[in-house]
Protein backbone atom coordinates (compact mmCIF):
# COMPACT_ATOMS: atom_id res chain seq x y z
CA UNK A 1 0.00 0.00 0.00
CA UNK A 2 2.81 2.40 1.22
CA UNK A 3 5.26 3.35 -1.23
CA UNK A 4 9.18 4.24 -0.88
CA UNK A 5 9.22 7.83 0.99
CA UNK A 6 12.60 7.21 2.81
CA UNK A 7 12.06 10.41 5.58
CA UNK A 8 9.01 9.81 6.38
CA UNK A 9 8.80 5.72 6.39
CA UNK A 10 11.81 6.00 9.24
CA UNK A 11 9.42 8.13 11.43
CA UNK A 12 8.39 6.90 14.45
CA UNK A 13 5.16 6.87 16.12
CA UNK A 14 3.78 6.59 19.71
CA UNK A 15 1.15 3.81 20.33
CA UNK A 16 -1.31 4.29 23.65
CA UNK A 17 -3.38 1.39 24.61
CA UNK A 18 -7.23 1.63 25.24
CA UNK A 19 -6.99 3.60 28.14
CA UNK A 20 -4.40 6.52 26.64
CA UNK A 21 -1.06 5.32 27.92
CA UNK A 22 1.51 4.98 25.94
CA UNK A 23 2.68 1.57 26.01
CA UNK A 24 5.17 1.28 22.26
CA UNK A 25 6.81 3.29 19.72
CA UNK A 26 5.84 1.65 16.72
CA UNK A 27 7.23 2.07 13.12
CA UNK A 28 5.56 3.66 10.18
CA UNK A 29 4.49 0.80 8.41
CA UNK A 30 3.08 -0.82 11.45
CA UNK A 31 1.31 1.92 12.39
CA UNK A 32 -0.72 2.36 8.85
CA UNK A 33 -1.22 -1.92 8.70
CA UNK A 34 -3.04 -1.59 12.25
CA UNK A 35 -5.09 1.77 11.21
CA UNK A 36 -5.93 0.22 7.66
CA UNK A 37 -7.21 -2.95 9.37
CA UNK A 38 -8.92 -1.30 12.47
CA UNK A 39 -7.46 -1.81 15.06
CA UNK A 40 -6.05 1.24 16.01
CA UNK A 41 -7.65 5.05 15.59
CA UNK A 42 -5.09 7.94 14.99
CA UNK A 43 -5.48 10.46 17.48
CA UNK A 44 -4.28 14.25 16.73
CA UNK A 45 -3.97 17.53 18.91
CA UNK A 46 -5.96 19.77 16.96
CA UNK A 47 -6.51 23.43 18.72
CA UNK A 48 -5.98 21.94 21.81
CA UNK A 49 -8.10 19.13 21.82
CA UNK A 50 -8.39 15.43 21.03
CA UNK A 51 -9.08 14.30 17.54
CA UNK A 52 -10.00 10.00 16.06
CA UNK A 53 -9.71 9.53 13.48
CA UNK A 54 -10.19 5.68 11.43
CA UNK A 55 -7.79 5.32 8.11
CA UNK A 56 -10.76 6.65 6.55
CA UNK A 57 -11.00 9.64 8.34
CA UNK A 58 -7.18 10.35 8.72
CA UNK A 59 -6.86 9.70 4.66
CA UNK A 60 -9.56 12.70 4.49
CA UNK A 61 -8.36 14.72 7.24
CA UNK A 62 -4.46 14.61 5.14
CA UNK A 63 -6.54 15.00 1.71
CA UNK A 64 -8.19 18.40 3.13
CA UNK A 65 -4.79 19.39 4.55
CA UNK A 66 -3.13 18.79 1.02
CA UNK A 67 -6.10 21.31 -0.58
CA UNK A 68 -5.30 24.12 2.49
CA UNK A 69 -1.08 23.73 1.80
CA UNK A 70 -1.17 22.79 5.27
CA UNK A 71 2.09 20.57 4.73
CA UNK A 72 4.43 22.28 7.60
CA UNK A 73 8.20 20.96 7.86
CA UNK A 74 7.30 18.61 10.97
CA UNK A 75 4.89 16.81 9.47
CA UNK A 76 5.60 13.69 7.29
CA UNK A 77 3.74 12.50 4.58
CA UNK A 78 3.62 8.84 2.84
CA UNK A 79 3.00 8.61 -1.19
CA UNK A 80 0.85 5.72 -1.51
CA UNK A 81 -0.37 4.29 -4.78
CA UNK A 82 -3.32 6.68 -5.80
CA UNK A 83 -3.36 9.16 -2.87
CA UNK A 84 -0.92 10.81 0.00
CA UNK A 85 -1.37 10.52 3.59
CA UNK A 86 -0.29 12.46 6.55
CA UNK A 87 2.21 10.11 8.70
CA UNK A 88 0.57 10.07 12.28
CA UNK A 89 2.08 10.63 15.26
CA UNK A 90 0.22 8.78 17.80
CA UNK A 91 -2.01 6.09 17.43
CA UNK A 92 -4.63 4.07 19.86
CA UNK A 93 -4.24 0.53 20.14
CA UNK A 94 -8.56 -0.33 20.43
CA UNK A 95 -7.74 -3.95 21.27
CA UNK A 96 -5.02 -3.56 23.95
CA UNK A 97 -5.50 -2.82 27.58
CA UNK A 98 -2.35 -4.01 28.67
CA UNK A 99 -0.37 -0.97 31.49
CA UNK A 100 2.75 0.32 30.08
CA UNK A 101 6.25 -1.87 31.74
CA UNK A 102 7.64 1.25 33.41
CA UNK A 103 11.40 -0.65 33.17
CA UNK A 104 13.95 0.55 30.58
CA UNK A 105 16.38 -1.39 28.54
CA UNK A 106 19.61 -1.51 29.36
CA UNK A 107 21.42 -1.22 26.21
CA UNK A 108 24.04 0.11 24.49
CA UNK A 109 21.90 2.54 22.35
CA UNK A 110 20.17 3.46 25.66
CA UNK A 111 23.60 4.32 27.11
CA UNK A 112 24.51 6.51 24.42
CA UNK A 113 21.05 8.02 24.38
CA UNK A 114 21.12 8.56 28.12
CA UNK A 115 24.72 10.20 28.26
CA UNK A 116 24.05 12.24 24.95
CA UNK A 117 26.82 10.33 22.97
CA UNK A 118 28.92 12.86 24.97
CA UNK A 119 32.05 11.23 26.15
CA UNK A 120 32.22 10.96 29.88
CA UNK A 121 35.86 11.61 30.02
CA UNK A 122 36.54 13.96 27.44
CA UNK A 123 33.30 15.56 27.46
CA UNK A 124 33.16 15.70 23.63
CA UNK A 125 30.30 14.64 21.49
CA UNK A 126 30.76 11.44 18.89
CA UNK A 127 29.31 9.62 16.86
CA UNK A 128 28.71 6.35 17.13
CA UNK A 129 31.61 4.84 15.28
CA UNK A 130 34.02 6.49 17.93
CA UNK A 131 32.38 5.81 20.78
CA UNK A 132 32.65 2.63 23.14
CA UNK A 133 31.04 1.55 26.38
CA UNK A 134 33.49 1.76 29.96
CA UNK A 135 32.86 0.15 33.37
CA UNK A 136 34.02 2.87 35.25
CA UNK A 137 35.13 -0.11 38.13
CA UNK A 138 36.52 -2.60 35.68
CA UNK A 139 35.07 -5.30 34.91
CA UNK A 140 38.03 -7.71 35.81
CA UNK A 141 38.21 -6.20 39.68
CA UNK A 142 34.45 -7.48 39.95
CA UNK A 143 33.08 -3.95 38.62
CA UNK A 144 29.56 -4.70 37.30
CA UNK A 145 27.22 -4.11 33.92
CA UNK A 146 24.80 -1.91 35.35
CA UNK A 147 23.58 1.71 34.42
CA UNK A 148 25.50 2.61 37.59
CA UNK A 149 29.23 1.23 36.16
CA UNK A 150 29.03 1.60 32.77
CA UNK A 151 29.21 5.31 30.45
CA UNK A 152 29.52 6.17 27.39
CA UNK A 153 33.68 6.52 26.21
CA UNK A 154 35.61 7.83 23.46
CA UNK A 155 37.62 5.17 22.18
CA UNK A 156 41.13 6.94 22.83
CA UNK A 157 39.88 8.13 26.66
CA UNK A 158 38.94 4.25 26.93
CA UNK A 159 42.82 3.26 25.71
CA UNK A 160 44.00 5.48 27.83
CA UNK A 161 41.86 4.34 30.78
CA UNK A 162 42.51 0.45 30.31
CA UNK A 163 41.65 -1.28 33.33
CA UNK A 164 42.16 1.33 35.95
CA UNK A 165 39.58 3.26 37.71
CA UNK A 166 39.38 6.97 36.77
CA UNK A 167 40.97 8.07 40.12
CA UNK A 168 43.77 5.80 39.21
CA UNK A 169 44.05 6.91 35.43
CA UNK A 170 44.17 10.51 36.21
CA UNK A 171 40.51 10.67 34.51
CA UNK A 172 37.63 12.28 35.95
CA UNK A 173 33.71 11.57 35.26
CA UNK A 174 32.09 14.70 33.90
CA UNK A 175 28.79 12.68 36.34
CA UNK A 176 27.79 10.16 38.01
CA UNK A 177 26.15 7.63 36.20
CA UNK A 178 22.48 6.60 36.86
CA UNK A 179 19.75 4.71 35.37
CA UNK A 180 17.45 7.42 33.46
CA UNK A 181 14.20 8.11 35.19
CA UNK A 182 12.70 7.92 31.74
CA UNK A 183 13.39 6.01 28.40
CA UNK A 184 16.31 7.75 26.77
CA UNK A 185 14.74 7.62 23.38
CA UNK A 186 11.27 8.93 23.95
CA UNK A 187 12.75 11.44 26.00
CA UNK A 188 15.08 12.84 23.07
CA UNK A 189 12.03 12.64 20.96
CA UNK A 190 9.87 14.80 22.62
CA UNK A 191 12.54 16.91 22.92
CA UNK A 192 12.29 18.16 18.94
CA UNK A 193 9.15 19.76 17.39
CA UNK A 194 8.54 16.69 15.38
CA UNK A 195 7.33 14.64 18.49
CA UNK A 196 5.73 17.70 20.39
CA UNK A 197 2.40 15.76 20.50
CA UNK A 198 3.82 12.99 21.95
CA UNK A 199 4.16 15.01 25.35
CA UNK A 200 1.02 15.11 26.89
CA UNK A 201 0.43 11.30 26.73
CA UNK A 202 4.12 10.87 28.17
CA UNK A 203 3.72 13.41 30.99
CA UNK A 204 0.75 12.24 32.26
CA UNK A 205 2.23 8.55 32.67
CA UNK A 206 5.09 10.03 35.15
Amino acid sequence: MIASAPSAIHASVLALNRQYAPVHVVSVRRAFCLLFKGLAEVISVEDGSYQSYDFDGWLESSLLRLELGETADHRDWIQAVNFEIQVPRVVRLLRYERMPRNSIKFNRRNIFLRDDYICQYCGRRYGTQRLSLDHVMPKSRGGPTTWENIVCSCLDCNVRKGGRTPHEAGMKLMRPPRKPARNPLLFQHIQSQKYSSWRPFLIAAE
